[in-house]
């Protein structure tokens, strides 16, 4: 018996919009980087993108769970001798909420070509609008416990 792997020809790509409004960051996330991986298909294949497009709408309206709001601290380096910078999770749903579920879902995915690949169909917003009518998105409702 022989293993049928994927190639880029046999996957098709889909396009889904999920509705953000009320979800848990991480939980959200990890279905995210589930269905950009690939992992919902019976074709998924660990070195090919199977994955479909992701299209998540009101990311000003997810939320955290206990006191992570407030408790929660985001990190990046400038590259320079003490050029760290911090930012609770509270500024950063301020001022662009999109970037605390970016964050997220890179956690979630590999971290080499193939993952900044998935991640490039990560599409975002923060409104309820997008500019994706054109594919013909599905509404993915997901069920988060």
């Amino acid at each position: 018996m022989k293993t049928a792997f994927a190639k880029k020809t046999d996957v098709e790509k889909k396009w889904h919009v999920i509705n953000a409004d009320g979800m848990v960051v991480g939980r959200l996330a990890s279905r995210i980087a589930m269905i950009l991986r690939g992992k919902n298909k019976p074709i998924y294949t660990p070195h090919t993108d199977t994955g479909d497009f992701v299209i998540v709408i009101n990311a000003d309206k997810v939320r955290f769970t206990g006191n992570k709001l407030l408790k929660k601290t985001y990190y990046h380096h400038s590259g320079y001798p003490g050029g760290i910078k911090q930012e609770i999770a509270r500024d950063i749903m301020n001022t662009s909420p999109e970037r605390v579920l970016m964050s997220a879902v890179r956690g979630m995915v590999p971290k080499n070509k193939l993952g900044r690949q998935q991640l490039s169909k990560l599409k975002i917003y923060r409104g309820s609008e997008h500019p994706h009518k054109a594919q013909n998105p599905e509404v993915l409702n997901i069920t988060i416990r």
